[in-house]
């Protein structure tokens, strides 16, 4: 049991933390943002966007919808989102579907800052700066992530637990509440159990039986009614064959693997990759907590302490369900990050001198890491690859301001990580993203489609395209509702009646046999999601 502080911050001291955080925060969502107008969507974005254009298209309701139909594996909490930022513009773009998520991110770097600039202002930058330096949280920040939505939501619940232990601040039962059922609302079950988790951790750590029951208590009849209500929805939304389709998809499809299964130790050996630096120097840095033996339970290592349990509940809860996904650890990422920054306040120590050692190298060399990274991509895939005039240009100021700062001794290490986190997010957003955009574009063939059914309107079939999968992101660029037929089998094909569009994969082409395309010209060849697609019209 971790005995609560009897010394708490100042006033002052809070106040100003307080406005820094916000700050720090603003500057992020601009971080977060930078760029993105109106991008074409690729991958998994695709699905949340046709939820906001259908309901912008015919309005709220309680689940989104795609072909008109609701879909059972999410709420529309996250869709609503969406859909009010876009209904000033009128259409859904990039910018007004990432918005919610680049808020949530920016949310959770203010209240990491606030929670550990408490205790000292380097470590809470060196925390936000590793948790701003981890692969997966750059990925989800610039996209529609209700993972990462549940991640701030998870947080602000373990910082308000917290904060009325540790910075004098008034217990706000009502409001931590309302936060479980936003986590629900966002993400089903898994949004209320994982904050729920994270802050009878700290209760319990923290010696707070009664309080870590009675809010366990409290969490466990939230979670029936929401799971209720839930049920409830979804039988007037779509009758009991609706209703069956949630409790598989949210519920027992997750548990028993029907979504794919992995190790039992999954998460904790792919966060080595997905979330480095932040996920493996958290683990050198608890080894060097142990090894250096008894030391002062500072608050410091306390709240360290307080993290750690934090994040390793997550990390044990969510791999007992069978389906797992790197997206999923989210919430972890910024107690890792803490922690992997904490050599940063604990200033006496071989081991703690090594690690602020080993961090701020590779801060100083990540510039330079990236030039080199960008000239070979250059020479691999030069004609994919946008102009590195610019950003090599830009990594080269931040490689000399670098350099710099490391005769000021006072700002180096703050100094450093900034460099390092611009030049990533830089590298990021001006060549990762359009280059990735490239590769797996949707629009540009869904565009030439649409100006040939203009001049001679037909339907449209699509076959042997998952209504889930490849059908999303064809439908996701029409600027209407679209139904289109769904072909699955050469039987089918030769069944459709004419006139019809049918837009086919190249390869999937190629491998039928003898049937009615055959005697039908290419309209149209062109790239799909990075594979060769075709368009016919049957008579």
């Amino acid at each position: 049991m971790l005995s609560l502080p009897l010394n708490l911050p100042s006033a002052a001291s809070l106040a100003t933390v307080r406005r820094q955080s916000i700050g720090l925060a603003v500057l992020a969502l601009v971080l977060f943002t930078l760029g993105n107008v109106d991008q074409t969507t690729i991958g998994f974005d695709s699905r949340f966007m046709v939820f906001a254009q259908e309901m912008l298209r015919h309005g709220p309701s309680f689940f989104p919808t795609t072909y008109g139909e609701p879909y059972p594996d999410y709420s529309a909490t996250s869709t609503f989102f969406v859909y009010l930022l876009s209904l000033p513009l009128g259409r859904v773009t990039s910018l007004t579907a990432w918005l919610p998520t680049a808020i949530a991110s920016a949310v959770l770097v203010g209240l990491m800052y606030r929670l550990v600039a408490a205790y000292s202002r380097q470590w809470a930058l060196l925390s936000v700066a590793l948790l701003l330096l981890s692969s997966t949280f750059i990925t989800e920040t610039r996209a529609i992530s209700l993972d990462q939505m549940l991640a701030t939501v998870s947080f602000a619940v373990f910082y308000l637990g917290y904060a009325a232990d540790h910075f004098g601040a008034r217990r706000r039962t009502g409001l931590l509440l309302a936060l479980l059922v936003l986590g629900f609302a966002i993400r089903g079950p898994i949004g209320l159990v994982v904050p729920t988790g994270m802050l009878c951790s700290y209760y319990l750590l923290s010696g707070q039986w009664r309080r870590m029951f009675m809010f366990g208590l409290q969490a466990v009849a939230l979670l029936a009614v929401c799971i209720g209500v839930l049920l409830l929805l979804a039988k007037v939304s779509g009758g009991q064959d609706f209703l069956n389709e949630v409790v598989r998809m949210q519920f027992t499809s997750r548990m028993d693997g029907s979504e794919g299964k992995s190790s039992l130790f999954y998460y904790f050996s792919s966060s080595l990759g997905n979330y480095a630096l932040a996920y493996p120097v958290a683990i050198v840095s608890l080894v060097a907590i142990a090894l250096l033996g008894r030391q002062p339970l500072t608050p410091a290592l306390r709240l360290v302490m307080f993290v750690a349990a934090a994040g390793l509940i997550v990390m044990v809860g969510l791999s007992i369900p069978q389906a797992k996904k790197a997206r999923y650890m989210l919430p972890m990422v910024p107690m890792a990050a803490i922690i992997a920054a904490y050599p940063f306040q604990a200033l006496d120590g071989r081991l703690y001198a090594w690690l602020r050692g080993l961090l701020q190298g590779l801060f100083l060399l990540t510039p330079s890491a990236l030039i080199a990274g960008l000239l070979f991509a250059q020479h691999r895939i030069a004609e994919h690859l946008a102009s590195i005039g610019v950003i090599t240009s830009v990594l080269v100021l931040l490689q000399v301001i670098a350099v710099a700062v490391l005769f000021k001794a006072q700002w180096r290490a703050a100094s450093l990580a900034a460099c390092a986190v611009l030049a990533l997010w830089m590298t990021f957003i001006w060549e990762y993203e359009p280059l990735e955009r490239a590769a797996y574009d949707t629009r540009s063939f869904t565009a030439a489609v649409q100006d040939i059914i203009q001049r001679d309107p037909a339907p449209i079939a699509l076959y042997a395209m998952p209504k889930d999968g490849k059908a999303i992101k064809f439908v996701v660029n029409f600027p209407q509702d679209l139904k289109p037929t769904f072909l699955e089998t050469p039987t089918e094909l030769a069944a459709v009646q004419g006139p019809v569009y049918v837009v086919i994969a190249k390869t999937v082409y190629q491998e039928l046999p003898d049937s009615r395309l055959a005697a039908s010209p290419v309209l149209l060849s062109s790239r799909f999601d990075k594979d060769d697609y075709l368009l016919f019209r049957l008579p």
